[in-house]
C-alpha cells in the first residue's frame, strides 16, 4: 500500500499537479487558446480560451483516457474555473 502510495504521488509531482498550486499557461502558441473546459476531457463544453502566460491555481488533477487533466482556477478570477490538460501547465 505504501509502495502505490509513494509511486502516486511522485506521479502527481512530476505531472506538476500538486495541490493548490500556481502554474502558468505554456505551449498553447501565440495564435491558439488553452481551452478551460467544463469537464477533464475533449468531450466536455467549453469555458474560455486561455492564451499563453495566463496565471492559474491548480486544485487537483486526473487521469482520463490516459491524459492528465487539471482542476484549475484562475488566479485574477478565482470564480472562473474548469480543467485543462497538464502538459499545457508550467510551475510558477
Amino acid at each position: 500500500m505504501r509502495t502505490h502510495l509513494a509511486a502516486l504521488l511522485a506521479l502527481t509531482i512530476a505531472a506538476g499537479c500538486a495541490v493548490g498550486s500556481g502554474a502558468v499557461v505554456k505551449g498553447a502558441g501565440p495564435d491558439d487558446l488553452l481551452k478551460l473546459r467544463a469537464g477533464p476531457g475533449l468531450n466536455h463544453r467549453i469555458i474560455i480560451g486561455l492564451p499563453d502566460g495566463t496565471r492559474v491555481t491548480r486544485h487537483k488533477c486526473m487521469e482520463n483516457n490516459g491524459k492528465t487533466w487539471c482542476w484549475v482556477s484562475l488566479a485574477d478570477r478565482p470564480n472562473v474555473s474548469g480543467y485543462v490538460s497538464a502538459e499545457y501547465l508550467a510551475i510558477r
